[in-house]
């Protein structure tokens, strides 16, 4: 009998209509965001590990990277000091973007990523202010700095008693 109703019920919540709603369900005629399509993308893979890819939307967003790889020196110091060099392979990748904000307005970022780094350019991105005023320096003094006083004299030693057992042997 539990079986039975067990089985009921679980009937009953699988023949429930579901509360997930489709963008069009919810938005209905005003759905604002129109559908997006990728227009033309590209693929293409080296067997010198280097690669580039790159696709278009119908939003005209646009996105291009590719990436080679190169022989990078490397220098390692050790605990005591001592510098070595090797040769290691490491990727570099160099890429743009390309994107329209909602309010219309349009965006370009490139970048490239080496040993140097991350290094990103674009008109959006903020830039550090340039400081064109000289920094203080500190006062230099003409005097000699006092000097401590050396004392030379002998410091007194205490004696040092080694006590015996008797039989001519010192106990330590």
């Amino acid at each position: 009998m539990k079986l039975f109703i067990i089985a009921a019920i679980l009937a009953v919540a699988a023949a429930a209509p579901s509360g997930y709603k489709t963008e069009e369900e919810k938005y209905g005629k005003d759905y604002k965001y129109p559908e997006i399509t990728v227009t033309g993308q590209s693929d293409e893979r080296n067997l010198d590990g280097s690669s580039q890819w790159n696709y278009a939307q119908s939003d005209y967003a646009t996105r291009a990277e590719s990436q080679a790889q190169k022989k990078f020196t490397v220098t390692t110091v050790d605990d005591y000091g001592k510098e070595t060099k090797e040769e290691v392979y490491g990727n570099t990748n160099q890429g743009s973007s390309y994107w329209v904000s909602p309010e219309g307005e349009k965006f370009t970022l490139t970048w490239v990523a080496d040993d140097a780094g991350f290094q990103p350019k674009g008109d959006h991105l903020p830039v550090a202010p340039v400081h064109v005023y000289e920094l203080p320096v500190a006062p230099v003094h003409e005097y000699e700095l006092p000097v401590a006083p050396v004392h030379e004299y002998e410091l007194p030693v205490a004696p040092v008693h080694i006590p015996f057992n008797g039989k001519g042997y010192k106990i330590y």
